[in-house]
């Protein structure tokens, strides 16, 4: 059966998804730094920060960043990544109660995360612990689906084999962004970014994702059979490559 608490379905997938996870195009932080005054001393919240990947980021920006986490494993995760640098604080929170103190933060950013929250609630959230003037950034690496035919198969061992893969999608929360930045305006800002992939890798790219069946699943070795299949099929030299559009969202919010 899926997960279908958000703040603990990722617990059994931390290494994984420390591994075979995307990092983020440096073009976002020169996105903020030229159009939002993104500064090395800006301080950010980065909500549902998991195990750290954007938050790294920031830090090496040197910015001071509160990774807001609720899932205690990746937040520990985190900790352990993140702990030569100084600027950084862990916290245990979710996108609708921070625990930050109102008017603390320039920046609240959120990335490959906004999906769980509770839209309205994390907006209201946000508003409070933002200064004036400060920024919302959402952030997504969005897979490529069809544009070659790797991609295509692998999309279709997904829609097979995937617990809960339609519902959980993250287009289904940016089609609300209108009404999350409104009554203010947003900007969007796209990327390209690929990952090149082993067969090992790649399976434990699969295997980070919230809805792919674990080995207590009956449908688990029969997912890895056409995973295997799939690579077979289409790798090069022995790799395939992983297409993605990175989009980001980002405006001012008011209370």
């Amino acid at each position: 059966m899926p997960q279908t608490d958000s703040t603990v379905r990722f617990s059994n997938r931390v290494e994984n998804y420390i591994r075979y996870r995307p990092g983020y195009p440096k073009g976002i932080v020169e996105t903020l730094q030229n159009e939002c005054q993104l500064t090395s001393t800006s301080v950010v919240a980065d909500i549902a920060s998991g195990t750290g990947i954007f938050t790294r980021v920031l830090l090496e920006n040197g910015n001071n960043v509160f990774g807001v986490e609720p899932n205690r494993e990746m937040r520990e995760a985190a900790e352990r990544l993140l702990s030569s640098y100084p600027n950084f604080v862990s916290i245990a929170g979710t996108a609708e109660e921070t625990t930050l103190q109102a008017h603390s933060v320039d920046f609240v950013t959120a990335a490959q995360a906004a999906h769980w929250f509770d839209l309205a609630r994390a907006r209201t959230e946000f508003a409070r612990i933002l200064r004036p003037a400060g920024w919302a950034v959402l952030i997504w690496n969005e897979r490529s689906t069809d544009t070659t035919p790797f991609l295509r198969d692998y999309e279709q061992l997904l829609t097979t084999y995937g617990t809960d893969y339609q519902q959980v999608r993250h287009e289904n929360t940016t089609g609300k962004l209108n009404t999350f930045f409104a009554p203010s305006a947003f900007a969007e800002r796209t990327f390209d970014m690929q990952q090149n992939f082993e067969y090992a890798e790649l399976e434990g790219r699969l295997l980070s994702s919230s809805y792919a069946p674990l080995a207590d699943n009956p449908n688990y070795a029969a997912m890895l059979t056409r995973l295997r299949r799939i690579f077979d099929d289409h790798q090069t030299e022995g790799r395939v490559g992983m297409e993605y559009r990175t989009r980001m969202y980002y405006g001012r919010l008011s209370e």
